[in-house]
């Protein structure tokens, strides 16, 4: 079993550690927080033999490959050091801060002979290939609706004069970088890269956006996207071709999924899927290093959506450290 070092002690640290226990595809080898005691305890809890305070000595570890869930702005940095290691690196989405240092990453990853592999769960996801399958069924394609708006739990925080992490652009945050995310990379994925892109957001006085929404123009069709952290939606995302549509309830996680056709009920096309999410993309990683690299499209997905992101972000004024170097 893969030897897996883990960057963060977070929640999603925590979820994406169950997953690679329950898919038996890692072994929990060694935690790394900037904080030595919180390192120990994470280390304690998941039985990890190792625990460190240092990036240098995981990278020098014997791990073989790593897990990184630190702030977006950190990715590039801390993945590049692992892999110039020789360690297989699965990031986080978003994988970097702009297109720049996606496209570094992957040199790195080649010259380096080593996986890096987004971690962007939806596309791993059952239901999600089951949409993949099910859109050529829909006809000509006509509109489509992705939507992802989630009140921030930490949004009181930044109102009440604080600055967390997730609207502070030091660490390359904000709605469409977190959650906006997911609808982009969707539709990469389905449709690939759009012809025209056309933006707009709400600034919050840190920067970053608070909410925004963007039209992907596409031959012969049109993309609508809203996202925000700082209001909720109840509405699921739909495509709509000329012969029928798919419903999908929350893009993020696909939880349900209804095929519409002919004016006739619903019909309910989704699968019971692993109440934790991130387990298929545990496994999928761990079949990438042993198949020795990812898919030519998986590598093509991770590299448009930062593009993408990133026109997103400069043409609504939401500029990040990492865009001036």
């Amino acid at each position: 079993m893969l030897k897996l070092g883990v960057i963060g002690s977070n929640w999603i640290t925590e979820r994406f550690i169950k997953a690679t226990q329950e898919s038996h595809s890692f072994w929990v080898h060694a935690i790394y927080s900037r904080e030595l005691e919180k390192a120990r305890e994470f280390a304690a809890k998941y039985d990890a033999p190792y625990y460190f305070d240092s990036l240098e000595d995981l990278a020098n570890s014997d791990v073989d490959a790593v897990y990184i869930a630190s702030p977006n702005s950190l990715h590039a940095p801390q993945a590049i050091q692992m892999m110039e290691q020789g360690k297989h690196v699965i990031v986080e989405k978003p994988m970097a801060s702009n297109y720049r240092l996606a496209k570094q990453m992957y040199a790195v990853a080649e010259r380096n002979k080593v996986v890096l592999f987004e971690a962007y769960m939806s596309a791993y996801l059952p239901n999600f290939t089951i949409v993949r399958q099910k859109m050529a069924q829909l006809g000509t394609l006509r509109k489509v609706f992705m939507q992802y708006c989630q009140y921030s739990s930490r949004y009181q925080k930044f109102l009440d004069g604080d600055n967390p992490n997730t609207f502070n652009p030091n660490f390359s945050n904000g709605s469409i970088m977190d959650i906006g995310f997911y609808c982009i990379a969707a539709c990469i994925d389905l449709f690939g890269e759009p012809q025209s892109i056309q933006a707009s957001a709400t600034l919050l006085t840190s920067g970053v956006d608070g909410h925004g929404s963007v039209i992907l123009n596409y031959e012969g069709f049109d993309a609508v996207i809203m996202h925000s952290k700082v209001n909720d939606s109840y509405l699921p995302s739909e495509i709509q071709g000329e012969d029928a549509a798919l419903q999908i309830d929350m893009i993020a996680l696909c939880q349900k999924v209804e095929l519409y056709q002919g004016g006739q009920l619903p019909i309910s096309i989704g699968v019971q899927q692993n109440d934790n999410p991130m387990y298929y993309e545990a496994q999928a990683f761990a079949q990438a290093i042993q198949a020795g690299g990812i898919s030519p499209e998986a590598k093509q997905r991770a590299l448009s959506t930062a593009k993408i992101i990133t026109q997103i972000r400069l043409q609504t004024g939401v500029v990040f450290p990492d865009d001036n170097e």
